[in-house]
């Protein structure tokens, strides 16, 4: 089985990485929009429409589903995609809202996303419908994208940033934390050292989770990973997700800009 999963940067590596763990043997192609991040700042149209590109891409790679690594794409696009395309999809609210749910024991849940995802209000309605009494604190972090994609996680810039995101749910006595977009779980460290109570939801593994269990493990276990321009971070960071040779680069970037 192969299937396609696509991030607007790096971050969906995190869910590539488990999945790997999960099903070994299971083909993944990943396609990192790396030219166009980040989406969380991009009207909702625009999501739509770079998901939809997105998506289109990985399935002229002949993938059999499609998981949507990125919280703000997942919110935006993910109705819009499984009415129109001929493979399954897949994306990251629901299966973080339901682990969120059976983590807390207070029923305070905080979210961090991007701007577009919190706007956008999904993980709180993923979350009601499972625990309609919960209580929500979500929160909008556009600067710790651009801090994930230049490597300056452990900054003391980012910590302050960190900081500022963390006293709501901190104050409002939350017991869990959705990390709700799929860059976040790069920070996981820095939250712990400022918050080590509570309980942290990888939106990124439970969408990996999540999948495992309906698909097979079948395949060749080859991860062919793609961006739409060059970024070092990147490849370090697949390197060092993917050891021993699984994951391998394609040797020209994804022209983009050739896209309508």
């Amino acid at each position: 089985m192969k299937v396609g999963v696509f991030d607007s940067g790096l971050g969906g590596l995190g869910t590539v990485s488990a999945l790997a763990r999960l099903r070994p043997n299971l083909d993944i192609i990943y396609f990192g929009d790396t030219a166009r991040l980040p989406y969380g700042t991009r009207s909702r149209e625009a999501v739509r429409r770079y998901a939809a590109q997105d998506a289109a891409f990985l399935l002229k790679k002949g993938v059999d589903a499609i998981l949507i690594a990125c919280g703000t794409a997942s919110s935006a696009a993910l109705p819009d995609l499984s009415d129109e395309l001929s493979v399954p999809v897949y994306g990251v609210v629901r299966p973080a809202a339901r682990e969120a749910v059976q983590t807390t024991q207070n029923r305070k849940i905080g979210v961090l996303g991007t701007q577009g995802t919190i706007a956008s209000g999904s993980y709180e309605r993923a979350i009601r419908a499972l625990m309609p009494e919960a209580q929500i604190t979500a929160v909008a972090c556009p600067l710790l994208v651009p801090f994930v994609e230049n490597g300056e996680a452990g900054s003391d810039l980012c910590r302050m940033a960190l900081m500022r995101y963390l006293e709501a749910p901190k104050k409002a006595g939350c017991d869990t934390l959705l990390l709700g977009c799929t860059h976040y779980p790069l920070l996981k460290d820095d939250i712990l050292a400022l918050w080590p109570e509570v309980k942290l939801i990888d939106a990124s593994a439970a969408l990996a989770r999540d999948f495992a269990e309906k698909c097979p493990d079948e395949g060749e276990g080859r991860v062919e990973l793609f961006t739409s321009d060059f970024s070092q971070g990147f490849f370090e960071l697949a390197e060092r997700f993917l050891p021993g040779g699984r994951a391998h680069f394609a040797e020209e970037k994804v022209a983009v800009e050739t896209w309508n």
